[in-house]
């Protein structure tokens, strides 16, 4: 979630939190597996809030038991190295492949939006929220309220159908804040 403006949003709130988006444009779970040093262990948290996986479904090459995979590798290495930490595994966020977006043409997106479908994304969450299950991790649907009548992300949080204004992040943020 490297364009989630965490510290710039929480200026909004009464308290303020010590948070480290460690979050990497484009990367993929087999790369957080290659980084989890840097990405996660070396800073020692008391909580994760992870939200990994959503460019793996975006590839061409797209298998929803290999993403599971990699995420039960990420989940199992926290579990080893930080036993004390409150793990929170956030949902995927939907997408929109509908509306047009003033920023981005519509046919530069239509590769993105072959595999990462609202329907493929709702798919990975049950299969994640269980994999958060099985490792006694909370699973958090952090959509209500991003979704249009129709399920797609709204149009008016949405950059290309799939990144967020700070808008869409506020909202995330506040379906996040009963957690912090």
């Amino acid at each position: 979630m490297e364009f989630f403006s965490i510290n710039e949003l929480q200026q909004t709130l009464e308290h303020r939190y010590c948070i480290y988006n460690r979050g990497i444009a484009g990367y993929v779970t087999a790369e957080l597996i290659a980084s989890l040093e840097t990405c996660i262990f070396e800073l020692e948290p008391s909580q994760i809030f992870i939200n990994i996986g959503t460019n793996d479904i975006s590839a061409p090459d797209y298998i929803l038991e290999n993403l599971l995979a990699n995420y039960d590798e990420i989940l199992t290495r926290i579990a080893e190295r930080l036993p004390d930490c409150k793990v929170y595994v956030m949902a995927y966020y939907p997408v929109n492949a509908e509306a047009e977006f003033p920023f981005v043409p519509r046919a530069s997106m239509d590769e993105v939006f072959q595999n990462r479908t609202n329907e493929a994304i709702r798919k990975a969450n049950q299969a994640v929220e269980q994999l958060a299950v099985k490792h006694g991790y909370t699973f958090i649907d952090v959509n209500e309220g991003l979704t249009d009548s129709e399920g797609n992300l709204k149009k008016e949080y949405a950059i290309d159908g799939i990144h967020m204004f700070a808008n869409g992040y506020a909202v995330i943020l506040n379906n996040l804040l009963k957690y912090l």
